[in-house]
């Protein structure tokens, strides 16, 4: 059987290191004779586990001590629900910069909970080809609550590099797709969520980075309805286990920190990132049998889309992908074609196997 490689927009491959440690420990964690999913949350053991995944990824990701770093329930979906509960108050509105299918639900789902501005800076040209309009050229709302905003869309493979300047208007981002995976300045975010299952951990699990000002009712921010499992205030007096966290999820996401930083941290992991993406984009853009309709300067480099141009070779291409080994390319349904998610976990190997057999396909069926 070949290697296999899965390029899953999520749940996405875990680091073979990191989960052939899980496996060794399934059963006796830190010689307790228990699993890790076993133990209580509040355990002296458990806890000191906790505490250091939290160090770890503030150590990777440089998170100054005023942001409360969150180990949350309920996925991106339920920080659609959770930001605007937390931080649009009553008779203010927030911004949502919509570039993408995730963006797009973001809005839809905060328009529950207030008053939503949207704004879309998707363009498509005459030639098909998607671009955004610029960061300094959005429409912001100077008195908005906050801007809200995801830096890269897994579904349609578009990624925006520039951080927008806010004005002093908090600024939200989705980071579910693109944290860890190259370095930013945390300070320049008010608030930062990410759901685990891309390139932090296995799903279940969602890390929330808040800025500490804009925690608590007392501020004006909170609603009152905001139920106590998504208020932000309620999870940093917990340490996040105002109840039962999701606890393996949590374990698994520390190794992968650990993991990282045995690697040279997120600076190293972005040199292999950008390697990666230019060996497919290069394949794709040399070959007349292959497209990518995305601008150049807008393209993701965790979520890399491509067309056939023959599209009726779409079920051959998968089929024959499959049988080396080659997981999970088929596209979202809502656009079709082929996606390859490239996530910090899928090693540029994998990503070679997959140009080789894009290469050989080609030179097969024409």
């Amino acid at each position: 059987m070949p290697e296999v490689f899965n390029f899953c927009a999520g749940p996405a491959m875990l680091p073979a290191a990191v989960m052939a440690k899980a496996q060794k420990e399934f059963i006796n964690w830190n010689n307790t004779g228990c699993s890790v999913m076993e133990l209580s949350h509040r355990s002296s053991i458990y806890m000191a586990m906790a505490t250091q995944a939290e160090a770890d990824l503030r150590d990777l990701m440089a998170i100054p001590d005023n942001y409360k770093v969150l180990f949350c329930h309920g996925g991106g979906r339920g920080q659609f629900s959770a930001v605007p509960l937390n931080l649009l108050p009553q008779g203010k509105s927030a911004d949502y910069i919509v570039n993408g299918s995730w963006s797009k639900a973001a809005a839809i789902e905060a328009k529950n909970f207030g008053d939503i501005n949207v704004i879309n800076i998707r363009e498509t040209h005459d030639n098909g080809r998607v671009s955004l309009t610029a960061v300094d050229k959005w429409p912001l709302s100077a008195d908005a609550a906050y801007v809200h905003y995801c830096p890269n869309e897994t579904v349609d493979g578009i990624e925006i590099n520039d951080i927008p300047d806010t004005n002093g208007v908090p600024l939200v981002a989705d980071m579910s797709s693109t944290i860890l995976s190259h370095e930013i300045d945390v300070t320049k975010f008010a608030l930062i969520y990410a759901g685990a299952q891309k390139n932090i951990g296995p799903s279940g699990l969602t890390i929330v980075i808040v800025r500490e000002d804009l925690l608590g009712e007392g501020k004006g921010n909170a609603q009152q309805a905001t139920p106590c499992i998504m208020n932000y205030q309620t999870s940093a007096n917990n340490n996040s286990m105002y109840n039962t966290p999701p606890t393996y999820a949590w374990y698994l996401a520390g190794l992968v920190f650990q993991w990282l930083k045995e690697l040279g941290g997120v600076k190293a992991i972005a040199k292999v990132n950008q390697a990666k993406a230019e060996l497919l984009y290069q394949t794709i853009d040399k070959s007349d049998f292959y497209q990518n309709n995305i601008e150049q300067q807008y393209r993701s480099k965790m979520n890399i889309p491509f067309w056939l141009t023959d599209e009726s070779l779409n079920e051959q291409f998968l089929s024959q992908a499959e049988q080396q080994g080659l997981m999970a390319l088929e596209g979202h349904r809502a656009v079709g074609g082929m996606r390859a998610s490239i996530y910090n976990a899928m090693p540029i190997e994998g990503v070679q196997a997959l140009v080789d057999f894009m290469q050989k396909f080609e030179q097969e069926t024409k």
